[in-house]
């Protein structure tokens, strides 16, 4: 007898958990900047701290992948808490600058850690059929947090009377807080495989796949460059959005404001992209919101009024809602067995490189141009991505194993002279056991399953409705 089909509340949980993740993080990085600032750092040393946080967990990201392809994925979803929790608390009692980096680069590899498990727990717990949905629901608490941390953050900080100081400080201790309740809802988030799943498991683990195989293979590049697109979208509008509002004089409420209508957008993106995937299809849907997405970017640099601004930010949020869900899709389909983990570790890597370089060459671009032209800058960025969405690049991997490795494969794989035949009712299976043997099943109403072994010969083993078994053998 089948096991009943495990519900979804382990997904509602760890959505809810990164939510507060998120936002503990999103409410710890301007408290950081802010922090530094009446320490006495200037423009370029609070980039510098900024940086810190994504360049340092670039070295650990692939080591933590391999870890979660070859054992449980949970266990770094509470080791991330802790390390944002910690890196917010000392944040706010660093008396230097120097500290302030070496505790936000903890913060950033809290911060993968957590997001490197919850992906590869995502991975491993939905079916193929579900992964573009399930990590639409996954990326809501992404996009929750990053709603309320920004604002939590401003209502905290306060620079009246010199209070930058100790409110930045007392920020960074809420953010702290917010991590660590988090904890709360980790608990039976993943399944540990048992029977005929953990076999597969532990034989794809054994197997260490090298990185540049991962990343030459047919679609995992392009799940990189799609992800760092719509990221540094994200980013480089949250930077310089302000900045924009100042020269065309919208308050900063209204900024804010126009901020939470994109993230909100967002959300209500995630929550559509079953429905959108039934009707386009993953790999239109991809290219037509980056395309979308590209044609936003654009308009947002000319000089509009606010209410046009919030129509072009609202289809903004809409079209960069899809981006990370659905390369997340595309990194784990993509991904050699038994290196998914490290596919999505590699996928985070391009993020934390687009997430440095990026606003580097957004400033270089505005101190030319205007602040305009970062936006100019990821049109073109996004164009590119929806070009590769369509036709995405690197090897396909091989369509069937080496003779002899045994795999588990449709029937149309296996020649009809080398299965013996079909069951009535149909349904199939045919997996490799050795060179010119098959096994082939297939289910009538008594249920009967037929196999062929060994090199030259067939058995066939049929059961019936009344349990007894009939066994032939002869020439194939």
């Amino acid at each position: 007898m089948e096991s009943p089909k495990p519900g979804r509340g382990w997904l509602l949980r760890l959505v809810i958990a990164f939510s507060f993740t998120q936002g503990a993080v999103s409410m710890a990085r301007p408290a950081v900047s802010y922090r530094a600032l009446a320490l006495g750092a200037d423009a370029r040393a609070v980039g510098v701290i900024a940086g810190v946080y994504a360049l340092l967990p670039l070295f650990a990201a692939v080591p933590l992948g391999r870890r979660t392809d070859h054992g449980r994925c949970a266990p770094l979803l509470p080791v991330g808490v802790a390390l944002i929790a910690t890196g917010c608390v000392f944040s706010g009692t660093a008396g230097s600058l120097p500290a302030m980096a070496a505790w936000s680069g903890v913060m950033g590899l809290g911060h993968l850690s957590f997001v490197i498990g919850a992906q590869s727990i995502v991975a491993r717990q939905s079916a193929p059929d579900e992964q573009d949905r399930n990590f639409g629901h996954f990326t809501i608490g992404a996009s929750l947090g990053q709603l309320i941390g920004p604002v939590a953050a401003g209502l905290v900080v306060s620079e009246q009377d010199g209070a930058m100081g100790r409110t930045s400080a007392a920020a960074l201790f809420v953010a702290a807080a917010l991590a660590a309740f988090s904890v709360s809802s980790l608990w039976r988030i993943e399944r540990r495989p048992s029977g005929a799943a953990a076999a597969p498991a532990a034989k794809a683990a054994t197997r260490k796949v090298p990185v540049r195989s991962i990343l030459t293979t047919r679609g995992v590049a392009a799940g990189m460059v799609i992800s760092l697109a719509v990221l540094s979208a994200t980013d480089i509008l949250t930077a310089y959005l302000p900045v924009v509002g100042e020269q065309r004089g919208i308050s900063p409420t209204v900024v804010g404001v126009l901020l939470s209508l994109r993230a909100a957008a967002t959300v209500a993106c995630r929550l559509a992209i079953t429905p959108m995937i039934r009707l386009m299809g993953r790999t239109v849907l991809m290219a037509v919101s980056c395309l979308g997405a590209a044609l936003l970017c654009a308009g947002i640099a000319l000089p509009v009024p606010a209410w046009v601004l919030g129509v072009l930010l609202a289809g903004l949020g809409f079209c960069l809602g899809v981006g990370q869900p659905l390369s997340m899709t595309t990194v784990v389909q993509a991904a050699p067995e038994g290196a998914r983990s490290t596919a999505l570790a590699l996928r985070l890597t391009g993020n934390r490189l687009g997430q440095v370089a990026a606003p580097a060459s957004a400033g270089v671009l505005a101190g030319l141009a205007g602040t305009a032209a970062p936006f100019v800058m990821l049109g073109g960025l996004l164009l590119v991505s929806a070009a590769i969405a369509v036709r995405p690049v690197g090897r396909r991997l091989p369509q069937g194993p080496p003779e002899g490795r045994g795999r588990l494969a449709t029937a149309a794989d296996v020649p009809a002279s080398r299965t013996g035949g079909t069951a009535r009712g149909g349904g199939a299976v045919a997996g490799g056991t050795g060179e010119g043997g098959a096994v082939a099943g297939g289910t009538e109403a008594g249920g009967a399953v037929a196999g062929g072994t060994g090199t030259g010969g067939t058995e066939t083993e049929a059961t019936g409705a009344d349990g007894t078994k009939a066994d032939r053998s002869g020439p194939a």
